[in-house]
């Protein structure tokens, strides 16, 4: 392409611009908000999936064996445990270790300690952390085959309603954005049919005149990008305010809640939307263009 033949493109392009300038900031105003919509609904995803993989990854398994174990039977089982797949970390809990942790939890309630009259009840555990949260229920069947095992727990109505929401949340987030994409191309391509179709005579006469249909469209191509930029940029700016304000509010209230850092996530979000208003800029120009190039 001649740099005099860019040149005009981008002339016309700006001056289409500044000549429909009512419809150019609808156009810019549209793809801001929508694209931030887009953005508040990504970054939610995001978060609420890193939510649900942090408390996935918290899920262990407790162990409990029989009382009349020897010690080598007791040993045995951890080096059985430890040697299963996706065992992350492994820990031991004798009768008395863990007499000391009901006393610890239970100090401002002596009278259910009173009642024990001495007694250990509780059993020898082993914990078991996961490297893969969806073996979990798979590993929990296994562990409680051995003979030496009493009982397996490992919260299994909460760790399977978790599972469910985090696939909601991941695949109902992703049809959402999805929706939204498209929702906005319908929004964008509408808008901009508004300035194709104040300047239908001069498209029409341009092709009586012999020229290409890439010569028309080539203006309002640039045009539509320059529209979803500028849009997009808005959308940016905005969200990465909005994201700053709300990391720094909830950890200053809420700091136990787990949050995506906002670098280099925002700035990877960022960038895919403003790439994305670019593009559907566009072909929302090259769509509001498809019925006026047949002449």
């Amino acid at each position: 392409m001649k740099i005099r033949t860019m040149r005009y493109y981008l002339s016309e392009a700006f001056t289409s611009f500044w000549r429909n300038s009512f419809m150019s900031i609808a156009s810019i105003a549209t793809v801001a908000v929508s694209f931030f919509i887009l953005g508040l609904f990504l970054i939610m995803v995001a978060n609420l999936d890193y939510f649900a993989d942090n408390l996935e990854n918290q899920v262990q398994i407790s162990v409990y064996l029989k009382d009349d174990l020897t010690t080598d039977q007791v040993m045995s089982v951890g080096s059985r445990l430890k040697a299963l797949p996706d065992v992350k970390e492994l820990e031991f809990t004798n009768k008395d270790q863990a007499m000391d942790k009901l006393k610890e939890r239970m100090k401002d309630q002596p009278g259910i300690l009173d009642a024990l009259d001495g007694k250990n009840p509780l059993p020898t555990s082993y914990t078991l952390t996961l490297s893969n949260p969806e073996q979990v229920k798979k590993t929990a069947t296994v562990v409680g085959q051995y003979d030496e095992v009493e009982s397996t727990h490992y919260g299994q109505e909460i760790v399977e309603q978790l599972f469910r929401v985090a696939t909601i949340i991941r695949w109902g987030g992703i049809a959402l954005i999805i929706f939204l994409t498209f929702a906005t191309l319908f929004i964008i391509s509408n808008t901009i049919r508004l300035t194709v179709f104040a300047r239908r005579r001069e498209i029409g006469i341009m092709k009586y005149v012999g020229a290409t249909n890439w010569f028309i469209r080539w203006p309002f191509l640039l045009e539509g990008l320059f529209l979803g930029f500028i849009g997009g940029l808005i959308a940016d700016v905005a969200l990465l305010q909005f994201y700053e304000f709300v990391t720094i509010t909830i950890h200053r209230t809420l700091a136990f809640l787990p949050m995506v850092s906002p670098y280099p996530f925002m700035y990877q979000a960022s960038g895919l939307i403003l790439v994305l208003s670019m593009v559907i800029g566009a072909i929302g120009s090259t769509i509001s263009l498809k019925r006026y190039m047949k002449v």
